[in-house]
């Protein structure tokens, strides 16, 4: 018997690979409102005979086609396309399932928009068939990314009976924060979205994750065609998720296509107590630069049921640095096989702390934020000359500034984080931020003199902006970066916020002591003449500065390539102060070393 090892990242010895292949094979269920989904089944093999055992079954619900035609015409499933360890997963004696969503692939229905009541309804009819199947042993898991880690919350919060554990990955918590974002519109990610599947839902060919994806795959039964063709006709009613967007830009709008609040009864959030009744074992995974970091910090906060957490280096269809076989397996093995491997003895919470020494990237906690966390002010001021910052010359030093400080700024609505950030990302494109040193000559910036040693930033920091602007409206973008030795600005992370959306209210849920803005139209305040504070936190991040090093913030109000905000003509002109009373500042999570 091989040495047994189970630790973060490593897993061999508890459990074996008997199996040595899979089979595929698709069919129709029947929900209880008769509409029937679309479902690839993936059975272990071995020496070509199908597993006669009842095993555990793990499944995803996805959006995006569980099985499509090549440009060349071969079947590429969800598991070629996404998740390839999951081969290794049924080799250790798992049944997996891929389920398309109603009114999506191959499956009947009509699409109402993400997470209605009758897909997440859906969610527990799939597991209690599977459950019910003579190859299932009765107990089931889940699996996915994205929409596909969303729908595991949705599901937990059916309490299905045979549901044991879900490890859901770059998934959203807050649905208001994600698609308005301080108030801004993430216009160009839902398009783009909605664009993706809508051409999926009528099984047009598209490219994704640099590669071709498209037609749909017909289920086996369907040998002419003709049921796939009757699904796809239904399709065409599906609802347009992002103009059901673009009509609530407040929380509490309301959709006239759906007649609902969409972001408060399809918030992931709204069924965290289901969850928490439910008693489903949940693995959270996130990456610094995916959309939902702070989404997956709160899903962590917020819940009580058995948990763990890995947040690594990446964006939202990125992957490296970690065995996604070991650490799914070892979660499964303990949940659904119920072999001790310690998974749940060890330090819940798993974090890869970025540029930090090779060997030493990965850290291990049980609380969060960090039990040594130092919350450090870092002030706004002038630059070396003792001028206003005009543009790109401010200084960010340790002490509040002088009476009567302030900068004066032209909108620029040029300016932009790219095309190749965490936005464009979840929609397939590519990753790795520019140097922001461009985007930072049109804007507001305040640089630290260089780091006599290396600085630790690991949490969520937060940014104090008082101004006063000549429009009713206005957003402020602040951006962390980290200035190299030759003048590269390299991208942390960034926060926004409408003026306003500056009010600050009492979070409905636990918000990490964090600044939370309703979103509500009856909080809403527009820009009055006088100076006002906006305070919002950015997206989480651990991170280290090295020695000679500065820190810079970059304060624009627009990001042109993927968010709609307020553009006025003339350009919007503001004021901001920097004086001891109205301290502008960032107040950075530092580690002490």
């Amino acid at each position: 018997m091989s040495q047994q090892i189970s630790e973060f990242g490593r897993y061999q010895g508890f459990s074996s690979a008997v199996y040595d292949d899979a089979i595929r094979s698709s069919h129709y269920v029947t929900v209880r409102d008769g509409v029937r989904l679309a479902v690839d089944l993936f059975r272990p093999m071995q020496g070509g005979a199908v597993a006669d055992t009842p095993l555990p079954a793990l499944w995803t619900h996805t959006r995006y086609q569980r099985a499509s035609h090549t440009k060349s015409g071969e079947l590429t499933s969800t598991l070629d396309l996404w998740d390839a360890w999951l081969f290794e997963v049924i080799r250790h004696g798992y049944v997996v399932a891929t389920v398309d969503v109603r009114g999506a692939g191959a499956s009947f229905g009509i699409n109402r928009g993400q997470y209605c009541a009758e897909e997440n309804r859906d969610a527990y009819d799939i597991t209690e068939w599977l459950a019910g199947q003579e190859w299932c042993d009765g107990k089931v898991g889940m699996f996915g990314r994205s929409y596909l880690g969303i729908t595991q919350y949705f599901a937990a919060g059916q309490a299905p009976p045979h549901l044991c554990a879900v490890f859901p990955e770059m998934a959203s918590f807050d649905h208001y924060q994600y698609a308005y974002s301080g108030g801004v519109f993430r216009e160009s990610s839902r398009f783009n979205w909605q664009l993706l599947v809508g051409n999926l839902d009528q099984s047009l060919s598209m490219l994704w994750k640099d590669d071709y994806q498209g037609p749909v795959v017909a289920v086996d039964e369907d040998t002419d065609g003709q049921l796939l063709a009757a699904a796809l006709r239904e399709h065409r009613a599906n609802l347009d998720w992002y103009r059901m967007l673009e009509n609530c830009p407040y929380r509490d709008s309301v959709d006239p296509s759906s007649q609902e609040a969409v972001h408060l009864s399809r918030s992931p959030n709204s069924c965290v107590r289901q969850i928490e009744a439910s008693g489903v074992a949940v693995y959270h995974l996130a990456g610094w630069y995916d959309m939902f970091p702070r989404d997956t910090l709160l899903w962590w906060r917020n819940l009580e049921v058995p948990q763990k957490l890995v947040i690594g280096p990446w964006f939202h269809v990125d992957r490296q640095n970690l065995d996604d076989a070991a650490e799914h397996l070892r979660w499964y093995d303990y949940w659904l096989k119920d072999i001790d491997n310690g998974v749940m003895s060890e330090a819940p919470l798993h974090y890869w702390t970025l540029d930090a020494s090779p060997g030493e990237e990965w850290r291990s906690t049980s609380c969060w934020p960090l039990a040594n966390e130092t919350p450090t002010d870092y002030y706004f001021a002038p630059g070396p000359s003792g001028t206003a910052a005009s543009c790109n010359d401010g200084s960010l030093v340790r002490e509040p500034g002088t009476p009567n400080s302030f900068d004066d700024y032209v909108a620029d609505y040029t300016t932009t984080s790219g095309t190749t950030n965490r936005w464009a990302n979840a929609n397939g494109g590519s990753t790795g931020y520019p140097d922001m040193a461009t985007n930072d000559d049109k804007g507001l910036t305040y640089t630290s003199a260089p780091l006599p040693h290396d600085l630790e930033v690991t949490g969520h920091p937060i940014v104090h902006v008082w101004l006063s602007c000549d429009t009713d409206d206005i957003a402020v973008y602040a951006y962390l970066e980290d200035v190299h030795p030759d003048g590269y600005s390299q991208y942390v992370t960034e926060g926004v916020l409408l003026g306003s959306h500056r009010k600050q209210s009492e979070p409905p849920w636990d918000n990490l002591g964090l600044p939370y803005h309703s979103g509500l139209a009856v909080d809403l305040e527009p820009m009055p003449d006088n100076p006002v504070e906006l305070v919002f936190d950015l997206h989480p991040t651990s991170k280290r500065f090295a020695a000679g090093h500065r820190i810079r913030i970059a304060l624009t109000c627009a990001d042109r390539d993927n968010d709609r905000t307020p553009i006025h003509d003339p350009p919007a002109r503001l004021t901001l102060y920097r004086d001891a009373e109205r301290a502008s500042k960032i107040i950075l999570p530092v580690i002490p070393s």
